[in-house]
């Protein structure tokens, strides 16, 4: 009878510790796909490479994101994703369950960070700007290391324009190199785009020489609207084998040498740049040219024009001439509203 008593019992409690693990198991469940209490606001956290599952869910503890630590990281390794989790730096929002929070670790959803690259600028100045974001990593020395085109898989070509101006989001730890490579990768999908739709009639042989021209214009204005007329006067000087005369030019070629005033001993020191002294277009870009610059380069506006001086209003825009006496009457204009400007002050 004792026996059997004894036997009653042990069956008892083994059923007794079925129910309770199967309450723990659901409860588990329940609380692994149950919006976290503690998770009030947005709390970026960063994962390093490597790191152990059981490590983050206690760093999420301290942090009272998760309450059950031990839980998490049995339920991550019992999943399989534990292991799967990516490095990088995560943005946690309200609302999200554990398992979500998993999820986002698992595939990788990091914090993207916008890093800009601007129109006008020369290739120099966009690595310079990379250097200074301490999100990034340094790997480019130089944008005149031949290394660097090689790297982005156009060996042999200068880095100068090589490099779309955009809005790129990337991760914390990318490197100055990725950037350029996902800014050369666009500007080359968007410069064979703009060449696709360029007009038969242009006096340019190579996409290139349409990136030259469209830095070009690039400096020349910063007025949108006057972009294809800009790029009209320099396509018809090339059809007639006039010079470009162009001073961004000049300026480019003096690099370090410029002192912020274009002299006119500059305009007759011969470089490869200067487009008073050589013909036809500079060896390469002179800047990184946008969206529009690259429109306008291979759909001018329809225009006879050949010259163009500042308006001398202080508004970036331009007066445009076709005849050498229109232009100089322009000139004295502008000069004219510059000794004005200056003696009003």
């Amino acid at each position: 009878m004792k026996a059997r008593t004894a036997v009653g019992g042990l069956l008892a409690l083994l059923v007794l510790a079925g129910v309770a693990a199967a309450g723990a198991y659901a409860y588990a469940e329940r609380w692994y796909r149950t919006p976290l209490s503690g998770l009030r606001e947005t709390v970026v956290v960063e994962i390093a490479p490597g790191e152990p599952f059981a490590r983050l869910a206690e760093a999420l503890a301290k942090l009272g994101v998760v309450d059950h630590p031990r839980l998490y990281a049995w339920l991550a390794r019992r999943d399989g994703r534990a292991a799967r989790v990516q490095a990088g730096e995560y943005a946690l929002a309200p609302g999200a369950s554990p398992l979500a929070l998993l999820e986002q670790f698992v595939e990788g959803r990091v914090v993207l960070h916008p890093v800009t690259l601007v129109e006008g600028w020369t290739a120099a100045q966009a690595l310079e700007s990379l250097h200074a974001n301490p999100l990034l990593k340094r790997l480019v020395t130089s944008v005149t290391d031949p290394g660097l085109m090689a790297a982005l898989g156009s060996p042999g070509f200068a880095a100068e324009g090589q490099f779309f101006p955009d809005t790129y989001r990337v991760a914390k730890g990318t490197s100055d190199l990725e950037v350029l490579k996902l800014a050369h990768t666009r500007l080359g999908e968007r410069l064979a785009d703009a060449w696709q739709r360029r007009r038969p009639d242009l006096p340019l042989a190579v996409p290139y020489e349409a990136l030259i021209l469209a830095s070009i214009v690039e400096k020349e204005t910063g007025d949108p609207e006057e972009r294809p007329h800009i790029a009209a006067v320099f396509l018809n000087r090339l059809r007639q084998g006039m010079r470009l005369q162009t001073d961004p030019t000049v300026i480019y070629g003096l690099g370090s040498a410029y002192d912020g005033s274009l002299h006119h001993r500059d305009l007759e020191a011969d470089t490869p740049y200067n487009t008073y002294t050589r013909a036809g277009l500079p060896p390469t870009p002179i800047a990184l040219a946008g969206e529009a610059a690259l429109a306008a380069a291979v759909q001018p506006a329809d225009s006879a024009d050949l010259y163009f001086v500042a308006t001398g209003r202080g508004d970036g825009r331009h007066v445009f001439s076709r005849t050498l006496e229109e232009h100089n009457a322009a000139v004295q204009r502008y000069v004219g509203r510059l000794r004005a400007a200056r003696r009003a002050r």
